[in-house]
């Protein structure tokens, strides 16, 4: 009954948060330059046809009115149609999205099965190369666009060495793409046992992914080894050294203090990748929503962007109800 009580109060605080994310980004969104019943009549249109496409979008109304039409409408499911692809938003969504959630949940699970025992392994070696090593990375992650790695990679593994495809996509141009069933290329192609996909899919993830995980794992690294080294020398961690009892319960002991600021940093690592993923698809032409907000952005196409903002809205609140709710799992303070 607790858990669902504060899983209650969670869920109670979404409905506020999405309002308030959706007016911001709707009036910010028309701040943007350009006006897309110009790009949308011509530039040979005449002053009368740009007015009647602005009429046709409702942009002739008071800001306030387009807001009430724009809500009514996104409670019935309507997000808008993309000027640029003349296709619902949803439609456009729901065909980009698969693709985002391949790079994000990859290079997530990637991060932090390879961050948290290296930020562990740091904490309890602690000083040496190994560390520095580690400090020098976790510099240059912090302070290199994730972009311009990104082309680093594409000039070194595709230019150079051609061991890797270059940014063409998610599947070579040759390859037909499998039966859709999640929309994740290489979950399709291993569901229909198409290992001709599955290798093209797998190789073309290949430098995105560690483009994300490079600039991003940096973050579960450094966080793990100073909240371990903390635990360590944390008084419980002497008691139990004192006690007699091995290194091995010791640290033990420390992990599963370390639990709940590690799981915030997880759930801080999956936003940010969300965020990273906007540019690293656009370098290598993904096709995903991070390229769709893009271009929307660059075209003055405000359906998809206005889509784009809430949906990376709702992700981030479960994100960050999941965090919470986790916390009440292992933070036994909380469930008191």
């Amino acid at each position: 009954m607790r858990f669902l009580k504060y899983s209650a109060k969670r869920l109670a605080l979404v409905v506020p948060q999405l309002l308030a994310v959706s007016i911001i980004v709707f009036f910010l969104v028309r701040l943007l330059p350009g006006d897309p019943a110009f790009l949308i009549a011509g530039q040979f249109a005449t002053k009368e046809r740009i007015a009647d496409v602005r009429a046709q979008l409702g942009l002739d109304k008071p800001l306030y009115e387009q807001y009430l039409i724009y809500m009514r409408n996104v409670l019935h499911g309507d997000f808008g149609t993309s000027w640029r692809s003349s296709k619902p938003v949803v439609k456009d969504i729901a065909q980009r999205l698969p693709g985002t959630i391949e790079l994000v949940v990859l290079s997530a699970l990637l991060s932090i099965l390879i961050g948290v025992p290296i930020g562990v392994l740091s904490a309890v070696r602690g000083k040496g190369l190994a560390n520095k090593a580690l400090f020098v990375y976790g510099m240059l992650a912090g302070s290199i666009p994730d972009f311009w790695l990104g082309l680093i990679f594409i000039f070194v593994f595709f230019s150079l060495l051609q061991w890797l495809p270059g940014p063409i996509g998610q599947l070579d141009p040759t390859v037909e793409t499998p039966p859709t069933v999640t929309g994740m290329i290489v979950v399709d192609a291993a569901l229909a046992r198409d290992w001709e996909a599955f290798r093209s899919a797998v190789l073309h993830l290949a430098l995105p992914v560690a483009t994300l995980t490079v600039v991003y794992m940096s973050l579960i690294i450094k966080n793990v080894r100073s909240t371990v080294e903390e635990m360590i020398k944390s008084e419980f961690v002497e008691h139990a050294r004192a006690l007699g009892l091995s290194p091995l319960t010791r640290l033990r002991y420390a992990l599963q203090n370390s639990l709940p600021p590690v799981v915030t940093v997880v759930g801080i690592l999956v936003w940010f990748l969300l965020g990273g993923a906007v540019l690293v698809e656009t370098v290598f032409a993904w096709g995903g929503l991070g390229q769709y907000a893009v271009e929307a952005v660059v075209n003055s196409d405000y359906a998809p962007l206005q889509a784009f903002v809430l949906l990376a809205a709702v992700f981030t609140m479960l994100v960050f109800l999941l965090v919470d709710l986790a916390y009440f799992m292992v933070d036994p303070r909380i469930r008191g």
